[in-house]
């Protein structure tokens, strides 16, 4: 049991750390809102959306989708057009401090949060490939420990992102640390792509 619930926490936590399209919003989204509470639409989307993929994963998907190479291919070169998108909108997105008047609606949180979420093929295949693939060894309650200790990072981690933009955008009022993250963010972004392209290309 205490092995099923370590090796979730530790998994999770390092298939959610590196710096990507996720976190940089929720991690803005805590840094430009006005209140923490007005950030909650993205950190429920993104935790919600986190908790749908491991579900998924755990449930068998990640076996169905590698059998199915049209399928992972068709993922693949959508989720490297996203994030070639994403990384430019990241790179050249201007930083709005808290007390700015443009901080992103509620709606455009949800909707936000969910494309990032869900159209990102690094998070979609970490989380269904690394997560769904190591669940294979349990069952019973300990898969269950596993699956719930993993969902709970992700939660975790979203609100502790959150507060620490929110942190970050009160000591940083002219949004340089912010401007910073987001270039280094689309760079990494950016790697990630060409990595998935090389991948992608190299096995099909």
């Amino acid at each position: 049991m205490e092995n099923a619930l370590l090796h979730g926490v530790i998994l999770a936590f390092g298939l959610i750390l590196p710096l990507g399209v996720q976190n940089v919003f929720i991690f803005n989204q805590g840094a430009q809102q006005p209140n923490f509470l007005r950030s909650i639409p993205a950190v429920a989307t993104a935790g919600v959306c986190d908790t749908l993929l491991i579900l998924l994963a755990v449930s068998g998907v990640s076996a169905l989708i590698s059998t199915l190479h049209s399928l992972k291919l068709a993922i693949m070169v959508a989720g490297i057009l996203f994030l070639l998108y994403m990384g430019w909108t990241i790179w050249s997105s201007k930083t709005h401090t808290q007390a700015s008047t443009e901080s992103m609606t509620p709606k455009k949180q949800v909707m936000f949060a969910a494309t990032v979420s869900l159209l990102n093929p690094h998070a979609i295949l970490d989380t269904i490939g690394v997560i769904g693939t190591s669940s294979i060894v349990y069952t019973g309650t300990e898969k269950l420990v596993f699956t719930l200790s993993c969902i709970s990072v992700s939660w975790i981690w979203f609100l502790g992102l959150t507060l620490t933009g929110r942190l970050v955008g009160k000591i940083d009022t002219a949004g340089k640390v912010q401007n910073l993250i987001n270039k280094v963010s689309a760079l990494i972004i950016w790697f990630i792509t060409l990595y998935l392209f090389f991948v992608t290309f190299k096995v099909f």
